[in-house]
């Protein structure tokens, strides 16, 4: 298994009071620093081409991101995405570290991968930063495996506890990639409702504020899962957010970290079922501390496993 992260992922720092700040990657990367992930194969992230980025983002989008940081202090793209000096470098990194582990579990050199960086992606349209996201990191991954690898049938897996709307928006009209996501609704930004379904390669779930793991295993095991393996991926990736923990102050579900490890066992078979093992997991949320290194350790233990 291997690990990509950047130390740039650790200096992109939105500023005091923000959610998605530095400490979060860091208490990931002190939690995997552990005897029993001493295995896995640690790499430094590249920076994401340009040709990369143009597969999902529009070209005065990604000039804007890479010339938006600010020499000093933070400039404000949303009322909550920020930039500040090491921004723009983190988005690259971030989004080099996804297409770099596609590119490793296709050619043979591991089977599965973790993504530790940050800014986040999955809120990230094509041509708008939204929800702490830059560059839509999983989206350029599920790209580059169309472009680059020839794949047929690319599926994105979504756990986060908000939905995924620039990945859902990317693909929409996409049949080769299949994007399937949980999250809890109504919660932000307001999309994934069931009858969102694109070409017929969107699937949406959504749960009630106060569902834990009950429900969220059901939806899993009744609905997402089936529609994953009916698809038959080459290639599995996963939005891997750990909001949904019952201990994260900007949502309301009931998670434990027994349930990221669960459904992290479940995508694995999956992979193994269809993609020659193929699986590539990248970090969305998670905004306490102690919940998102639990949760992360157990999803990697169980990428180990």
């Amino acid at each position: 298994m291997r690990l990509y992260t950047h130390p740039a992922c650790l200096q992109h720092d939105p500023g005091a009071g923000q959610a998605e700040s530095p400490a979060r990657l860091r208490a990931v990367l002190q939690a995997l620093d552990h005897d029993r992930f001493v295995m896995i194969d640690r790499i430094e992230a590249p920076r994401a081409s340009r040709e990369e980025l143009l597969r999902v983002h529009d070209a005065a989008y990604v000039d804007r991101i890479l010339s938006s940081a600010p020499a000093s202090g933070t400039f404000r793209l949303d009322e909550d995405t920020l930039m500040s000096p090491a921004s723009a470098e983190a988005a690259l990194r971030a989004a080099g570290a996804a297409v770099a582990a596609v590119d490793a579990v296709m050619t043979g050199h591991t089977g599965h991968a973790f993504c530790a960086v940050r800014p986040p992606g999955h809120h990230a349209t094509a041509d708008k930063a939204m929800g702490f996201c830059l560059f839509n990191n999983i989206a350029v991954a599920a790209a580059h495996a169309v472009a680059a690898h020839g794949l047929k049938r690319v599926a994105i897996a979504d756990f986060d506890v908000h939905h995924g709307n620039g990945t859902q928006d990317i693909f929409a009209a996409e049949p080769r990639v299949l994007f399937v996501s949980s999250h809890e609704s109504p919660l932000y930004p307001g999309t994934g409702h069931e009858d969102e379904q694109g070409v017929g390669n969107i699937v949406n779930a959504p749960l009630s504020p106060g569902d834990g793991s009950y429900e969220f295993r059901e939806l899993w095991d009744g609905l997402l899962l089936p529609r994953l393996h009916a698809f038959k991926p080459q290639l599995v990736l996963v939005s891997a957010g750990f909001d949904a923990h019952r201990d994260d102050p900007l949502a309301n579900l009931r998670l434990s970290c027994e349930d990221f490890a669960w459904i992290t066992e479940r995508l694995v078979a999956l992979a193994h079922a269809h993609a020659g093992g193929r699986l590539v997991s990248s970090l969305e949320g998670g905004y306490n501390l102690s919940a998102l290194a639990a949760s992360a350790s157990a999803h990697v233990a169980a990428l180990l496993d």
